[in-house]
């Protein structure tokens, strides 16, 4: 199968790398040579650090490698049997994307979708492709966690979904489906509850490391949610929190003030080097 996937930063390029690990032939496009050169040596670099731990062979990292096209062409997407956005959260800036997409790929083509958030219904609206457009929804590291929630646009076939839960089968994923609602699933779940972490710490009940401890030793969590936040980055908790409370309009999804405070000043968490941690 032949995949074309636009966006070559940490999440894309970690899609890159699954998809090519499982045999297939990749286009890896981003606006810039320079961005898809480091997506490039990302994956590179991972591949590397998967064989010195016994995880992979050397030839199977080379075959892989091997599988990865690079380009700064939409065109290069003419004869692919998919094609997958992991660009950042922006409506308008997938649509265009879509849109010119929408234009090069032939009829029988996949539109997915890496969207945390947004909705499919209107980011596929009007477009050829509309009945085969879908979120494909991965969870970072791509390359190690099992879960992609599939979203169903309103004007979804089922036809696609069926062919998206089996290419989510085929690249090593466990595919959960869901009917489109604000944030889907895990993230309608688990972004307010780093949010409720964020207002406690706000609030003076708890400093982050006794509420991160809190939540693993007493629910469990293998990570603490203010942790965690670093690790998605701030800025993208926030977003997918404004997308929630503006799309139900619900007030128990409104930001923190103090998650708000930390976007403004750039402390985004691990990207950064700075969040509730320093790293």
């Amino acid at each position: 199968m032949q995949v074309f996937i636009a966006g070559c930063g940490t999440m894309g390029s970690g899609i890159i790398q699954t998809f090519a690990v499982t045999g297939h032939e990749v286009y890896m496009y981003d606006i810039k040579q320079e961005f898809v050169d480091r997506g490039y040596d990302r994956i590179d670099k991972q591949l590397k650090r998967q064989v010195e731990k016994g995880r992979m062979t050397q030839e199977e990292a080379d075959a892989s490698m091997a599988r990865l096209h690079k380009t700064v062409q939409l065109d290069d997407a003419r004869n692919a049997d998919l094609v997958l956005e992991a660009i950042f959260e922006e409506m308008s800036v997938k649509r265009e994307l879509f849109g010119q997409l929408d234009q090069i790929c032939g009829p029988d083509c996949l539109f997915l979708s890496n969207t945390s958030s947004l909705s499919v219904t209107e980011m596929a609206h009007g477009y050829d492709h509309e009945s085969k457009f879908l979120g494909f929804h991965f969870f970072n590291p791509a390359p190690v966690m099992k879960l992609i929630e599939i979203i169903r646009g309103a004007n979804t076939s089922d036809e696609a979904v069926e062919k998206a839960k089996e290419i989510a089968t085929a690249i090593g994923k466990t595919p959960v489906l869901v009917h489109e609602s604000p944030g889907f699933v895990v993230n309608r779940i688990l972004i307010p509850m780093i949010n409720e972490a964020i207002d406690l710490v706000d609030r003076g009940v708890a400093s982050p490391e006794d509420i991160d401890t809190a939540m693993q030793l007493g629910a469990n969590h293998p990570m603490g949610p203010l942790a965690l936040g670093d690790l998605i980055g701030l800025d993208i908790v926030l977003n997918i929190m404004e997308v929630l409370y503006h799309e139900t309009g619900d007030s128990k999804y409104r930001p923190s003030p103090l998650l708000k405070q930390m976007t403004r000043a750039g402390k985004l968490g691990r990207k950064t080097k700075q969040g509730f941690y320093k790293y």
